[in-house]
Formats: C-alpha cells, sequence, structure tokens
C-alpha cells in the first residue's frame, strides 16, 4: 500500500509540472527582470547542444542540469544538419530538435532557442550548410538576395518544427535568438531587421533578443529586441552595457558565461579551475542577472562537424571532435567538481525553502578488452567511380560536403622534384604506386613535398582530407575544401585528374573482407569485433595510432590524430550492445591491428 501511494503522488507531481509548463503563458522582459506571467523570473540556463549528444542520451543530460540547479537550457539550431542537401531537410534521429525540446519540458526545463542561420559553436562553417558556397554570388549574413533566399525558406522549415512550441503557445520555448554576435561581422541594423521579420513570418511571434560581446554589443543589437551580452561577468558592467542599448532598462541577461573554453588539434587541453568563476557567479545570480552557461555539456562533435579557426595572425586551427570544454558536465554526462561547485552556488542563491534534487549517480565506465581488428582493406581498394577532370575539383564542385577526395594522375618517372599544391585544404597524403611517401597539413602552412619519381609510369594518388571549415571571423566563404588551385611538379601545372569522392557517410556500406595481416604502405580500413559481458561508456585508446577516424555499429565517433591533445575516443554506452563491430580508418599508421580500450579520456596529451 505505501508503494501504491508513493507510486500516486509521483504522478501527481510529475503531472503537475507539465500542466505548469503545458498551459499557455506570458512571457516579457521587466524593467530589470524577465516576467514569467507577470512575476519575475530568473532564468539560469546552461547549453546543451542536441547534435552531440545521443538522442538516447537527451534526458540523462537534463536530469543533469535540474540537479545543478538549471532551471533552463540553451541550444543552436544547425542549418547543416537539418538541410545537408539544397531542399532536402532532416528532422529525424538526433536531427530532432522539437523532440529534444518536448523532452526538455517534461523534465520540467524550459528553452532558450538558438536558430540564428550562423552558429560559430566550434561547428563545421559555423552551422553552414557547404552547399551555399556553390550558389553563385552568394554572400553569407548580409542583404544578397540568394543568401536571403535560402535563409527563408530554412528559417521557414525551422518554424514548422519548433514555432508551436513556444511559451506563448503552450510550449516550453521562452525566448528565440535572432542572428549570432552579428556585431563582431558586421553593423548593417537593416539586414538585423529582415532578421526579425524572417523570424516571425516562420511563426516566431514571441520574444526575440539579439547576443554580442563587449565590443560588438552597440553594433550586434536591433532597437526594440533585448541586446543580451556574451563574456561578460562583472555586475556592473553588464546592467551598464545593456541598459545603454536598451533605453535605460534591462533585463539583464548573460547569454554566453563561459566556465570554460574549447580545444583545437596539437595544443594543450583547456582547463579553467571551479574556484576562478564561483565568486563570479555568487555576484550575478545574487543580482538577479539571469545566465546561460556556454557549455554546461558540451559532449563530442562527432563525424566530420568540427570547425575551425583561422584568420590573418593565426595558423588554421582546426577543433577536436572532443566537445569535452571542461564544462561543469564532462564529456561523457557525468558531474565534475565544478559542477558540485557551482550546484553548490546556486543552492545558495535559491529563495528560502527550495532545495535541488539530489545529483544522480555516476555513469559506468569500463575498461574494454583488446580488439584484434582481422579484416580489412587498402582504401586505395575500396574507391568509388571517379569524376574526370584537366584540373582538380574541389569538394564543392564534387557536391560533396565532407570526408575526403582522392586525387589521381599518372606522371613520368626517373626524375626528381618538387611537388607543389596551390590551395591545399586542408590534409594531404602523398602516395606514389600506391605507396605513401609523405604528408602535407595546412596547420604548418605546408604546401610542398620533394618526391624521387621511378621509373615508368607512376600513379600519383593525393588523398585530401577536409579538416573542418572555418566557423567564425571573414573567411566564412573562403572555405572551399580539397585542391583549390593546382599542383605542379617542378613548377610544371599537372593536368588530368581522376577524382574519387569518399564521404565515409556510411562506412557499412565500405566491403571489409580481406585479411588486415597484410601490411599495406598507404591508409587502410580495418574492422574487429568485441563482445561485452557489461554495456557502459568506454573510451578507445588511440595514443598508439596515427591519424584517422572511427566507427562503432556504424556510429561515426570522430576523428583523433597523434599530434594530440585527445588520445581517446568516447564511446556511449546507448550505441554499445552485447556483440558490437568497430571500423577504423587509419591514414598514416596502417600496420596497427590492436585497439585497446580505457575506463577514463585522455584529453591533455601531446606527441
Amino acid at each position: 500500500m505505501k508503494l501504491f501511494k508513493l507510486l500516486i503522488i509521483l504522478i501527481l507531481l510529475t503531472s503537475a509540472k507539465l500542466k505548469a509548463q503545458n498551459g499557455k503563458h506570458t512571457f516579457a522582459l521587466g524593467d530589470s527582470t524577465f516576467l514569467l506571467d507577470g512575476k519575475p523570473l530568473q532564468i539560469i540556463s546552461g547549453e546543451i547542444h542536441y547534435t552531440r549528444v545521443p538522442r538516447e542520451a537527451w534526458r540523462q543530460r537534463m536530469k543533469m542540469a535540474k540537479a545543478m540547479g538549471l532551471n533552463t537550457i540553451g541550444t543552436y539550431v544547425f542549418w547543416n544538419v537539418h538541410e545537408p542537401q539544397k531542399g532536402v531537410y532532416d528532422f529525424t534521429g538526433n536531427n530532432d530538435i522539437a523532440a529534444f525540446v518536448k523532452d526538455a519540458r517534461e523534465e520540467g526545463l524550459w528553452v532558450i532557442l538558438r536558430p540564428s542561420p550562423y552558429v560559430c559553436a566550434e561547428w563545421e562553417f559555423g552551422g553552414y550548410p557547404y552547399w551555399l558556397q556553390n550558389e553563385k554570388g552568394l554572400e553569407v549574413r548580409g542583404k544578397e538576395q540568394q543568401y536571403l533566399k535560402e535563409y527563408r525558406e530554412y528559417i521557414n522549415q525551422v518554424g514548422k518544427q519548433l514555432a508551436p512550441l513556444q511559451v506563448n503557445h503552450g510550449g516550453n520555448i521562452l525566448m528565440v535568438q535572432i542572428e549570432n554576435e552579428y556585431g563582431s561581422y558586421g553593423n548593417d541594423k537593416e539586414y538585423l531587421d529582415l532578421n526579425r521579420k524572417m523570424f516571425i513570418d516562420a511563426g516566431f511571434d514571441g520574444l526575440l533578443y539579439t547576443c554580442d560581446p563587449e565590443a560588438a554589443i552597440k553594433d550586434g543589437h536591433l532597437p526594440g529586441l533585448l541586446p543580451a551580452i556574451n563574456g561578460v561577468d562583472e555586475v556592473g558592467k553588464v546592467k551598464r552595457l545593456i541598459k545603454e542599448n536598451h533605453n535605460g532598462k534591462g533585463p539583464f541577461f548573460i547569454a554566453e558565461w563561459y566556465p570554460a573554453w574549447f580545444d583545437w588539434w596539437g595544443t594543450k587541453h583547456h582547463t579553467v579551475p571551479a574556484s576562478q568563476y564561483v565568486g563570479r557567479l555568487d555576484s550575478v545570480l545574487a543580482a538577479g542577472i539571469s545566465i546561460n552557461m556556454y557549455m554546461f555539456h558540451g559532449g563530442t562533435t562527432r563525424g566530420f562537424m568540427n570547425g575551425a579557426n583561422y584568420n590573418d595572425k593565426d595558423p588554421f586551427e582546426p577543433q577536436i571532435s572532443s566537445y569535452d570544454y571542461d564544462a561543469p558536465l564532462d564529456e561523457a554526462g557525468n558531474a565534475t567538481p565544478k559542477f558540485m561547485a557551482f550546484r553548490q552556488v546556486i543552492q545558495k542563491n535559491m529563495p528560502a525553502g527550495q532545495t535541488l534534487p539530489p545529483v544522480p549517480a555516476a555513469k559506468k565506465s569500463i575498461n574494454i578488452p583488446a580488439i584484434q581488428l582481422t579484416r580489412g582493406v587498402s582504401l586505395l581498394s575500396a574507391l568509388p567511380v571517379p569524376k574526370v577532370n584537366s584540373k582538380p575539383l574541389t569538394f564543392e564542385d564534387l557536391l560533396q560536403d565532407y570526408g575526403f577526395v582522392l586525387y589521381r594522375t599518372v606522371l613520368k618517372g626517373g626524375k626528381n622534384g618538387m611537388l607543389k599544391i596551390d590551395g591545399l585544404r586542408d590534409y594531404a597524403i602523398i602516395m606514389l604506386n600506391g605507396k605513401t611517401v609523405g604528408t602535407l597539413d595546412r596547420r604548418l602552412k605546408q604546401d610542398s613535398l620533394a618526391i624521387i619519381l621511378p621509373k615508368g609510369n607512376v600513379t600519383v594518388d593525393i588523398l585530401v582530407e577536409n579538416l573542418g571549415r572555418i566557423n567564425f571571423g571573414k573567411y566564412l566563404l573562403q572555405n572551399k575544401k580539397g585542391i583549390t588551385g593546382q599542383v605542379s611538379f617542378n613548377q610544371q601545372a599537372i593536368s588530368n585528374w581522376k577524382m574519387y569522392s569518399l564521404p565515409m557517410h556510411n562506412i557499412n556500406s565500405v566491403k571489409i573482407d580481406g585479411n588486415s595481416t597484410v601490411a599495406p604502405s598507404s591508409p587502410v580500413i580495418v574492422k574487429g569485433s568485441f563482445t561485452l559481458k557489461q554495456i557502459a561508456d568506454t573510451y578507445l585508446d588511440m595514443s598508439k595510432w596515427g591519424k584517422g577516424v572511427v566507427w562503432v555499429n556504424g556510429h561515426n565517433l570522430g576523428r583523433y590524430w597523434q599530434v594530440g591533445p585527445q588520445q581517446t575516443v568516447y564511446v556511449p554506452q546507448e550505441w554499445l550492445k552485447a556483440k558490437n563491430e568497430v571500423v577504423v580508418l587509419e591514414l598514416l599508421k596502417p600496420g596497427i591491428k590492436v585497439l585497446n580500450g580505457l575506463d577514463k579520456p585522455i584529453l591533455d596529451k601531446l606527441q
């Protein structure tokens, strides 16, 4: 009987929580606070990106958000995952953003939606789909008509999914951001107003806002909308900056508060101790300022969706696949010391008598036995039908989004010389007659390699990897991938190329049935299987490998690279089962045949 009564109480509590969010509400700007149904609401939000977390794990991450004291989560919406090819939309599976928002509602969380076509977010091309670069004359983030046309069609599709979930329609989306840190890019208020009108036309008729860092807030906000601030947490400054750009009023919202930072290949893992942020968080919350932590939980940028930074001063810097971010919730969704410290601060600033739910137990993590990769195939033996052209074609010319392209030509041998690639984007493996002879790395500004051509006709293969399109700054439209210029040998341009597209969308379509004991001298795809008695999170140890990509049960887990700092690949328990298959595309060390597992990540080792 006691258990029955307890069940009834839980059902009633759940029903009351859902009812509180399912009814239509008003959400408005007060002079100093947000007003939900006319009453002050302090938003305590954390950023979680649905694309960076397995759908099966969304709820677990949301429960952790509640346990830390968050009442809201923020998320971008990523154009390139929802319209991967022009006119082809995908809101299914891990891309089902409406389901993500509804899950948050059922977990008692509000949502701040950030569907600006440009998101930055250390995400490939800042969220733009690659095919925009094939639209002649198109210019992003401005009033160019072709861009506005594609933008409008996309945001209308997003509106169909999400506009009904706004708080004023009975949903849990509190407010919607237009554009994204636009003041760091331009200052065209007419363009911003076009954004506003397109959002309204798409059904986003609730509260809209903009967000910008301190130096850009004047250029990036649109009069009439709330100008939120990024990267500032000094109470007096936050209030002054927003008041100056909002008719002397609030409310005051830090749209991106950074408790840590992201990583890129070849640099140390970025960490910042919680002690540096506890006092600042305390002062912000005590002042009644609303906040969105970027990131609360980073997760993993799986597949080929990492972006890259590049400007006139710094080299090309592609980001790693782990988006751990040293966030309060780690890559696997477990509480960190930072989580616990922030939780204490939030509890301290809650109204008297309110307490936070207990922190769920940490997820289990296992160290799986060594996996023997017994099957394999040379990448050069798994090529599709090529496209032929006199000059090298870019990924975009080939209508290819991500992955790799193999460029092949034949030269007369018996001579030495310098092979030069103009406009390499981004990493190349050079092979002569099927044998790797060198690499070129855009990060290191490499574009030339001295080679020795043996006698006779020599097959020259150049395997080019797209390491991620630039996601921030003025070079957004200089993002074509592959070989973007000419290839020359001893200063003579090489013509007559075959291009083999290797986007690696479906690794299961590649026949990997050879014996991997054969020692190839060029990139390989190897495969093995493993059995689990206990299913839990694990990490694949890639520290002895060279460079490549890993799949488990068909899921692309991301890249690895010996340069670090990331030396492991996270495998979520949600994608494991009793019998599993793992596939590795290894570019540099084709002789490795054993893959080891760990029960914890290595994110801080450089080689």
